[in-house]
């Protein structure tokens, strides 16, 4: 018996009820992307149900190209964010049964970091710190790429996010120094309730630089422990996929493969699926965030989505009577709207499970409920939240 969790990160169905509050009224990932690629073409994922999912919602914003299902093979649904944010981190830790109330620290636009921090990260590294500001990845080691190169200096820069980034080039700072630093804005960063500390590596030459896959995330410790921790301490093993592992603070994980792709992600999937008699396998799918939904994207989205698809037509026969497959997402990242930052949305909720009914799922309050849900198909406690659709 095993449950696979795949999360789509950044794959949102449309603006929650609060998103005023964060800037994202109108904002309607997966609705927005298909429009902008003139339909998108998901025939696996419409045969579970997506197509379904906005008509449950208040605003009914159809996904163009992904009718209804008249008989979806999946259980369908729609998952209202409870927690306070609308950053990887906190979608996360809803998802494995916490709720973020407060949420995390950010830090404002400009002159992002205070003064002290500054000081004690700098005099602890032993570097100088450049950028101090929100912005995009990829437009600041433009920006500021040939002055770290020729200075040593340390990109550093925030988002609308909880985070404290550090860019690099890895000529200059090889990756493990680079994850030193990150380390040491980890801890200092803790007493001001920081998400996430985000290693950002990048090569190339100045006007042609490119991040690579050795991103590292070093996030919060939580104050509680995951369904992956429960679990684990109930002899159930858990597999993580991608950044899984940085996610969960390496807690709470029996066995783990950092991969940096889509593509490598679902290979592991598919082959720990094969492989693994019992257990849970969670994964985190990032292209659809990190490479297309921060740069704008729409039209790589859909592509990305469609090669998801692909893969997820081939991988279905492999779920097993007996098994359980959810796949949702973390929050939206809408690329027609505005900025290049997260936006505050609904997640669909999609749920095969082999020989048993379909059924609409509704809409979900609180990320959480795929914790009780794990958490009833196990046969272990009860967490403190939620409720199971299992």
């Amino acid at each position: 018996m095993k449950a696979i969790l795949i999360i789509l990160d950044s794959v949102g169905i449309g603006a929650a009820p609060d998103a005023a509050e964060y800037g994202d009224v109108g904002a309607s990932t997966l609705p927005h992307l298909a429009a902008a690629a003139g339909g998108l073409n998901v025939p696996t994922m419409q045969k579970m149900g997506l197509g379904n999912v906005p008509g449950l919602l208040p605003f009914k914003e159809k996904i163009a190209g992904v009718p209804p299902e008249a008989k979806p093979i999946a259980s369908y649904g729609a998952m209202r964010e409870m927690s306070d944010g609308k950053d990887t981190i906190t979608g996360h830790w809803e998802i494995a049964g916490l709720e973020v109330d407060p949420g995390f620290h950010n830090f404002p636009f400009g002159n992002s970091f205070p003064p002290d921090l500054i000081a004690a990260f700098e005099k602890e590294t032993g570097r100088k710190l450049i950028g101090n500001k929100a912005a995009s990845g990829t437009a600041i080691i433009d920006e500021l790429g040939p002055e770290h190169l020729k200075t040593g200096a340390l990109i550093c820069y925030t988002s609308a996010d909880s985070v404290f980034q550090i860019a690099a080039h890895e000529e200059a700072v090889p990756v493990p120094e680079l994850y030193r630093y990150c380390e040491i804005a980890r801890r200092l960063c803790d007493p001001l309730r920081v998400g996430r500390v985000i290693a950002r590596p990048f090569v190339g030459k100045p006007g042609a630089f490119k991040r690579t896959e050795n991103r590292k995330d070093f996030a919060y410790l939580p104050s509680e422990p995951t369904i992956l921790e429960r679990l684990v301490a109930k002899n159930i093993p858990v597999y993580a996929v991608g950044k899984i592992e940085d996610i969960y603070c390496h807690r709470g994980i029996t066995e783990s493969v950092h991969t940096g792709n889509n593509a490598d992600s679902q290979a592991l999937v598919e082959k720990w699926t094969q492989e693994k008699d019992s257990g849970l396998i969670v994964a985190n799918f990032i292209d659809y965030d990190m490479v297309y939904g921060h740069r704008r994207d729409a039209k790589g989205y859909a592509h990305s989505l469609e090669l998801t698809d692909q893969w997820l037509a081939n991988y279905l026969p492999l779920v097993q009577e007996g098994d359980m497959l959810i796949l949702t997402a973390d929050h939206g990242n809408d690329p027609t709207f505005q900025g290049t930052d997260h936006t505050r949305e609904y997640v669909p909720l999609l749920v095969f499970r082999p020989g048993e009914p379909v059924e609409n799922l509704g809409i979900r309050r609180g990320f959480y409920d795929i914790a009780q849900s794990l958490a009833k198909f196990f046969n272990i406690p009860a967490i403190p939240r939620g409720a199971s659709f299992v």
